[in-house]
């Protein structure tokens, strides 16, 4: 790991940014708050691979999950901040009850991996040789 900056510095960088230090940056040993801050700035307010609202609603649907209230209020939040819809905020929420539901399903019936992985594979292989994937309607109230 790189030589940590002073505290006095990474608190400088972290007001200049927020406007602030939050009290739980406060709390984090000097010898790894450059670090923290550094892997905070960077998945919480830069884009990377995805974007950063992209990341916040990642975010808002993980911790739909985890039931972290800070981090759901967090998440939900920054991704407000970066442009996020109502819309795709409660899409975030149901796409993780859905997935989070098929999870629990599949783990409460047991069901075989290997055959699930085999007849995965199967369905990627059918679906990318179509022309297209068709859209799919869902009837009101459905």
């Amino acid at each position: 790991m790189a030589t940590a900056r002073p505290r006095s510095q990474v608190e400088q960088e972290i007001r200049d940014m927020l406007g602030l230090v939050p009290s739980f940056f406060e709390r984090i040993p000097d010898a790894i708050l450059d670090y923290e801050w550094t892997l905070f700035k960077r998945y919480e307010f830069e884009d990377t691979a995805l974007t950063k609202k992209a990341k916040q609603l990642i975010g808002v649907a993980i911790h739909s999950e985890t039931k972290c209230r800070y981090c759901s209020l967090f998440h939900t939040e920054v991704a407000r901040l970066f442009g996020a819809t109502e819309e795709e905020i409660q899409d975030a929420v149901h796409y993780a009850k859905h997935t989070v539901g098929w999870s629990t399903y599949l783990n409460g019936i047991r069901q075989d991996f290997d055959e699930f992985e085999n007849e995965l594979k199967e369905i990627i292989e059918f679906v990318g040789d179509q022309p297209r994937i068709p859209a799919v309607k869902v009837a009101a109230g459905v």
